[in-house]
Order: C-alpha cells, then sequence, then structure tokens
C-alpha cells in the first residue's frame, strides 16, 4: 500500500511538472508573440526595409492557433499585396526613408500580375527621388522581376541568374492507377479542361497543349517585355533561350554571366552590400544583423494607415480555391463572404462594391452561393466593379459575371469556362485481393456510388449529366453577364484558359486596371467625386483578434535561401513534387461539381489539415510489399 502511494505522488509530481512546463510555455510564447506587435513610434530615419521572407499574395491565410501553440509553422510568411504596394508609395511621400532595401535571399514569389503592381510602385519611389537598393545570393524569375525595377542590383559572387520561363511538366497517373487496379471515373465539359487529364491520360493532350503554348507564350513575352522596359541595358532575352552556353563559355560561374550580361551592378556578399547601403543612409548605432539604419516593414506599415477621406467603397476579396463553408482567409469560403457582402448591405454608408477576385475557382455551388449575394447588392442599386487580380478563372470568373464592369490585367489569367467532377473506384484493385461486391437492389442506383464494384451505367449517366447541366448553367450566366449567345460563350468556353489581352477581345472583361482603375470606375457609378472616397476593405474578423496584425510573425518558418544552380534546382524539384501530389490530393477530395482551373496554378489549402486520401492510398501501397 506504501508503494501504491508513493508511485501515485510520483505520477502526480509528474503531471504537475508537465502542466507547469506547458504554462511557462504558453505565457512566454505569450510574451514574445505581444513584444513583437508592430511599434509606429519605432519609425527613424534610414532605408525601408523590405526583406520579403516568403511570399506575395492577395490575402494571407489565417494562422493556426496550433502552430502558436507548437512555436513552429511550416508555411513562410504571407505578405498582403495591399500592404506592399502602400508600404512603398507611403515611403514616397515619408522624408524619414532614404531609400528602400530588397533582401530578396529568401523571397518565394507571388503571382505575376501582383509583381509587376510591386514594381510599378518602386517605379514611383525611384521617380519621387527614393533610390532603391537589390539583393539577392541567387535571382530567379520572380525575384528578378522586382530587382529589375532597382536603382542597383547587387549580387553574391558565389550566386547567379536563372530565367525558367512559365510552363513544365505536369504528372500523370493514369499508368500507376491502371497497374493498381484504380478506375478514375471522370465526368467533365470543355475540350480544353485538362484538369482531370492526370487520371485518364499518361501524356498531356493536343488540346491541353495548345491552350497552354498560347497562354504560356504571352505570359513569357509579358514578363520579357516588362524586365527589358525596367532594365533596358541588361542583355535578357539571348541569356534565357540559351543560358547553357552562356554559362559554359564562363566556366560555370553565373555570376560573371549576371555582370558580362549587365543583369546586375554589382557582385559582393550580404556583408559588403549591408556597407554599402550604410554609406547612402547611415550606420547603424547597436549591433544588428544590418549595419544600415533600416525601418522594419511592419512598423512602417503602422505608422502609415491608409487615407480614410470620403465615402468608403467597399472592397470584397475573394481569393483562393472557392469552398462551401466559413473557414477563414486562405481560401475563398462562400458563407464567410457571403456574410460579408450582406454585413456590407446592411451598412448604408458604403455607396459601391469592388470585387478582388485571386482564385482559380472551385466548388461550382459555392461559386453560385458568391455571386447571388453580389446580385443581392445590385438588388440595391450598388454598383458592383470587378478586379480581377493573378487568377480569376473558372469558379472565379463565375463569381466576376455579377459585376457591372470587370477590370484585368494583361497577364491575369481567366476564362476557363467549364466543368468536372472526378470519383474513383476500386473494382480491380479489390478484385487482386479477391474481394467482390453482391446484394440487392431495390433501385437502379441502391447501393452507388459502389466504390467496390464499380459505377453502374445508370449513375454515369446521372453524373455527367448533372456536370453538363452545370455547364449549361455556366455559360448562361456567362452569356447574360456579358451581352453574347450561348452559342458563342461555348465557343470561347469549353475549359480554354486566357490570358487577360485575349480576354479583352474576346468580351469576357471590359479593360484593363487594376484595384485603384476599380474603385475609381466603382465612385464614378456612385456618383462620387474624384477623391471623394476611400476604399473600405471588408476583411473577415480573425478568430485570433487579440493577435497583432492577425499573425504570428515569431513562429513562422523561415525559407532557405536559394544559394545557386543546384539548389535552385533543388527547391523548384520539391516544390514540383508537392505540387503535383497536393493537386492528386485535392481533386479526390472534392465532393462536388468542380469549375475549378487547375492548369492556372496551385491553390494551396493553407492552413488547412486534409486527411489521408485515396492518393496517399495509393502511393504507399504501391511501395509496400503487398501482393498485386
Amino acid at each position: 500500500m506504501q508503494f501504491a502511494r508513493a508511485a501515485w505522488k510520483f505520477l502526480v509530481a509528474i503531471k504537475d511538472g508537465m502542466v507547469l512546463i506547458a504554462m511557462l510555455l504558453f505565457f512566454g510564447a505569450l510574451y514574445a508573440l505581444l513584444s513583437s506587435q508592430p511599434n509606429s513610434a519605432a519609425i527613424r530615419d534610414g532605408a525601408l526595409l523590405l526583406d520579403l521572407n516568403g511570399v506575395i499574395v492577395e490575402e494571407p491565410a489565417a494562422p493556426k492557433i496550433e502552430d502558436f501553440l507548437s512555436g513552429s509553422s511550416d508555411s513562410p510568411r504571407e505578405y498582403r499585396l495591399r500592404d506592399v504596394v502602400h508600404a512603398i508609395d507611403a515611403s514616397a511621400a515619408d522624408d524619414r526613408v532614404k531609400a528602400i532595401v530588397l533582401d530578396l535571399g529568401r523571397f518565394a514569389g507571388g503571382g505575376q500580375t501582383s509583381l509587376t503592381d510591386v514594381g510599378a510602385a518602386l517605379d514611383r519611389a525611384k521617380k519621387a527621388g527614393k533610390p532603391v537598393y537589390a539583393f539577392a545570393s541567387f535571382y530567379s524569375d520572380d525575384s528578378y522581376q522586382l530587382a529589375a525595377h532597382a536603382t542597383q542590383i547587387w549580387l553574391d559572387p558565389m550566386g547567379g541568374i536563372i530565367f525558367a520561363g512559365p510552363g513544365g511538366n505536369r504528372l500523370y497517373y493514369k499508368g500507376l492507377m491502371d497497374q493498381l487496379g484504380v478506375t478514375a471515373n471522370i465526368y467533365r465539359v470543355g475540350t480544353y479542361k485538362s484538369a482531370v487529364e492526370p487520371y485518364m491520360r499518361s501524356d498531356q493532350s493536343p488540346a491541353a497543349r495548345e491552350a497552354s503554348q498560347a497562354l504560356y507564350g504571352v505570359l513569357w513575352d509579358s514578363w520579357l517585355g516588362e524586365v527589358t522596359k525596367a532594365r533596358p541595358q541588361a542583355v535578357i532575352r539571348p541569356f534565357a533561350d540559351d543560358p547553357a552556353t552562356f554559362a559554359r563559355t564562363a566556366g560555370g560561374d553565373l555570376a560573371k554571366v549576371a555582370m558580362q550580361q549587365k543583369l546586375v551592378d554589382k557582385l559582393g556578399d550580404k556583408t559588403a552590400f549591408d556597407r554599402f547601403v550604410a554609406e547612402q543612409v547611415g550606420t547603424d548605432e547597436t549591433p544588428s544583423p544590418d549595419s544600415f539604419k533600416s525601418i522594419d516593414y511592419d512598423d512602417f506599415i503602422a505608422a502609415s494607415p491608409v487615407d480614410s477621406d470620403g465615402s468608403p467603397i467597399g472592397v470584397i476579396t475573394v481569393a483562393g480555391e472557392i469552398v462551401d463553408g466559413k473557414t477563414g482567409p486562405g481560401m475563398a469560403a462562400s458563407g464567410r463572404i457571403a456574410e460579408q457582402i450582406y454585413k456590407a448591405l446592411d451598412e448604408d454608408e458604403i455607396k459601391a462594391l469592388v470585387v478582388r477576385i485571386d482564385s482559380p475557382g472551385g466548388s461550382a455551388f459555392a461559386s453560385e452561393e458568391i455571386r447571388l449575394a453580389l446580385l443581392e447588392a445590385r438588388k440595391k442599386k450598388l454598383p458592383i466593379v470587378v478586379s480581377m487580380g493573378d487568377v480569376a478563372a473558372s469558379g472565379g470568373y463565375w463569381v466576376a459575371t455579377a459585376g457591372d464592369h470587370i477590370f484585368a490585367e494583361p497577364d491575369t489569367i481567366t476564362g476557363s469556362i467549364g466543368v468536372f467532377a472526378v470519383l474513383p473506384s476500386f473494382e480491380k484493385a479489390l478484385a487482386k485481393w479477391g474481394v467482390a461486391a453482391d446484394g440487392v437492389q431495390t433501385t437502379p442506383l441502391s447501393g452507388e456510388p459502389n466504390f467496390v464494384g464499380g459505377f453502374s451505367e445508370d449513375l454515369n449517366v446521372i453524373l455527367q449529366s448533372g456536370v453538363e447541366n452545370s455547364y449549361g448553367d455556366f455559360v448562361k450566366l456567362v452569356a447574360a453577364a456579358r451581352g453574347k449567345t450561348p452559342a458563342e460563350v461555348d465557343t470561347i468556353g469549353q475549359g480554354r484558359v486566357w490570358d487577360g489581352g485575349t480576354a479583352r477581345q474576346l468580351g469576357l472583361v471590359d479593360g484593363f486596371g487594376g484595384i485603384e482603375d476599380a474603385l475609381a470606375e466603382a465612385a464614378r457609378r456612385a456618383g462620387l467625386a474624384e477623391g471623394d472616397y476611400h476604399p473600405q476593405y471588408l476583411d473577415p474578423q480573425s478568430r485570433f483578434s487579440w493577435i497583432p496584425f492577425g499573425g504570428i510573425p515569431f513562429i513562422r518558418q523561415e525559407n532557405h535561401a536559394v544559394t545557386g544552380i543546384v539548389s535552385w534546382a533543388a527547391q523548384r524539384q520539391k516544390a514540383i513534387v508537392g505540387q503535383a501530389l497536393t493537386t492528386a490530393q485535392g481533386l479526390m477530395a472534392r465532393e462536388d461539381v468542380q469549375a475549378l482551373c487547375l492548369e492556372c496554378g496551385p491553390a494551396t489549402r493553407r492552413n488547412s489539415s486534409a486527411s489521408a486520401s485515396w492518393i496517399d492510398r495509393l502511393l504507399a501501397y504501391s511501395f509496400s510489399s503487398a501482393p498485386r
């Protein structure tokens, strides 16, 4: 008995110790969090430091409470596009800002249209007399698109530059699925709706290849045009067209190539770069990684509020994959966005709505829920103007049809008017294990969908008919919105993806312009004078509103810097494989008819815990020793 009491006391002591440690960790993390909040009073003379350690997005994902509690995160920091542009524009008129420094060593990129907007802001700052200095150990397409707008570009002498251009390979699973005995039951409408091709082919279809070549060709030419205009002295196209010859001639020294072709201005490591900047803006008085006087980005944003004069124009953001429900930012949850719209309608102060779309689409049902909420705004005579960002395709374009006027950028990816559904069945795989299905049916659909015995013909007919009906609805609403016949829309639909310039020619959009142009058009339609309005972003209230700026800056995992060609290739390989697996996993996890454009680029399910899907089990099975 005495032993039992001693053992119990020992267990209680362990429990108390663990609780104490957990409490210490929690309050320590809380203290670090609260002490990390931006300090607008800390602004001093120096260089605005844009240390872009992450990606530029339209709408950052909501933080996960488990990341806060664990003190780690797998996700890089997400910088809101409008905040980056605002910070650069605000610096142009701030005498405390002597220069802008772009630290792009860990920059993970952004959409081509988004980076064009940031580049335009950098040009405005330079015109206002603010020099821009860029540094990276290695530049690729996205980082160089920003660096090209700098007054001076620095490169680590052990680094280099590579231009890959848009495009690349997708994984095709048909061979693997045949070996494993998995059937992908595919229902689609659209000759060019290639999202399901990895499950029905072992290569890209001629139609998909035609569409991709046309789209990527336009995007590449646009990228080349912007970068060449920003840095006319650089030899860009010849190097991009034949990088191997340049590398071989220079003995593999890509930094030397960069200097010879005037792609950069200086070779030097980070210390040399910091000392150079210090000579321009002053030396930091306190020991720090930065030897120059710097202005923290978050502090500067906090000290530079957006103008709120005049009447408010509500801005609704539809960013990420469109899904049902009310999930947080980072995904375009129809329930949450519809709720924001209805709340805006209750505010008499709002004079118009701008819908900012950066989405490849998703659920057709969820897209329609958002569109119907916007139609309620039209019933109340509120002007609705759509502003397309990097992508507004498929379900994203479905939502856009509610607008009175649609703006796009030349590089905006849009269109993809088509729908599909995919459901796997495992009758062949299970037959290898001797598993069969049998039973009694009271109707042709009893026990359907039969994942064990295979789908019935009746079910296949019903599913295909449903997808065709959804496509018909899509075509009809586009025709009504754009003043076309359904036959005309069908001709330019069929799942075909278009660049913004071609979309304008086809009548899918009304004109070129960014968010500022959309706000001006909305103000005009609302009868507001120029300058007598301001954007009121109807952002969702974070579940963790007590967290400064809705984020957890101190727990974000840093990206690995790209330090050379091998590092660059390895990171691209990792990203491509991850994207392919995410795509495969996500496709089969979606439960309704999809108006989704996968060829438009990945729509990452950020901050979501996806359960193991059938593709995970397939891969595990394929590499196991189980009998086939």
